[in-house]
């Protein structure tokens, strides 16, 4: 079942993202060389206490942390401590969410740490952040999910390969529905699987997490001993970033961007709709 939301319910999606915004925005100030992944953790549950706002992972399923840290080789999912010592040269994904008046925010930024980043890695966070936008601009009034998917799929495979040879589009992990849960229908790939036909046809009131995963190597993906840290099984980098969309009878709007995704979309000759909290 696939939740269609209200205006006022997106309004208040909205205000839950732009919650989810400002804990990106702290926590990349914050990741430095030297900070553990527990201090932007710290650094995140602070915005949410100073927003009244609360935090939709910690507990889920038994997650500890206010975010997720996945560092370099770590897909998703992994758990903030204190062993975790950033330094110059890492990339880290952090993902964050928010829950203001039971509706709910996430999205994900890969974060360079200090200097001396290889070309390859700078490319694969442009490539993995781009197919994002892509994915979004393809959530409109009459495609269907698979359009997304396909728009992913397709900006990726366009791109020059890296040095390792190919990108890999992580196959366990995807896009999701979002609202008054967290993960809810209906499940998005980053790229097109024909066994799953071309599911629903996207109408004014769904709300979507739009969120690629990419490694410059395997698309596969192991989980460790935790239960949480996803890496990829050849030990590539990998980068994640994630919007939650509503689409409205106006059109898009990127509830976790700042802007509402006006400027991205642009790009793409897409215009956003209103922002319900201006």
């Amino acid at each position: 079942m696939v939740e269609i939301k209200t205006p006022e319910q997106i309004a208040k999606m909205r205000a839950a993202g732009l919650v989810v915004a400002a804990m990106h925005a702290a926590c990349r100030k914050a990741a430095v060389p030297g900070a553990t992944t527990k201090d932007l953790d710290e650094v995140a549950a602070k915005v949410l206490a100073d927003h009244g706002a609360k935090p939709n992972f910690l507990g889920y399923g038994g997650f500890p942390g206010n975010i997720c840290t996945s560092v370099n080789d770590v897909v998703v999912h992994g758990i903030p401590d204190r062993e975790t010592v950033l330094e110059s040269g890492d990339i880290i994904s952090i993902d964050a969410g928010a829950i203001v008046d039971g509706w709910h925010g996430d999205a994900a930024i890969t974060v360079f740490v200090g200097e001396g980043h290889a070309p390859e890695v700078h490319e694969l966070s442009r490539v993995t952040e781009e197919s994002m936008w892509a994915g979004i601009a393809a959530m409109r009034k009459g495609n269907r999910l698979v359009d997304i998917s396909k728009a992913i799929e397709g900006y990726i495979r366009r791109q020059p390969r890296p040095a390792s040879g190919r990108y890999g589009i992580i196959e366990d992990y995807g896009g999701h529905g979002i609202g008054s849960q967290m993960h809810m229908d209906p499940h998005l790939l980053n790229y097109v699987d024909r066994r799953r036909g071309r599911g629903p046809k996207l109408v004014p009131g769904m709300c979507l997490a739009i969120e690629p995963m990419v490694s410059l190597g395997t698309a596969k993906t192991h989980v460790l001993e935790d239960e949480w840290t996803v890496k990829t099984n050849d030990g590539t980098w990998s980068c994640h970033w994630e919007h939650s969309v509503a689409l409205t009878e106006q059109g898009p709007l990127v509830l976790t961007a700042p802007d509402g995704g006006r400027a991205k979309l642009a790009e793409y000759g897409v215009t956003t709709a209103p922002d319900p909290l201006d």
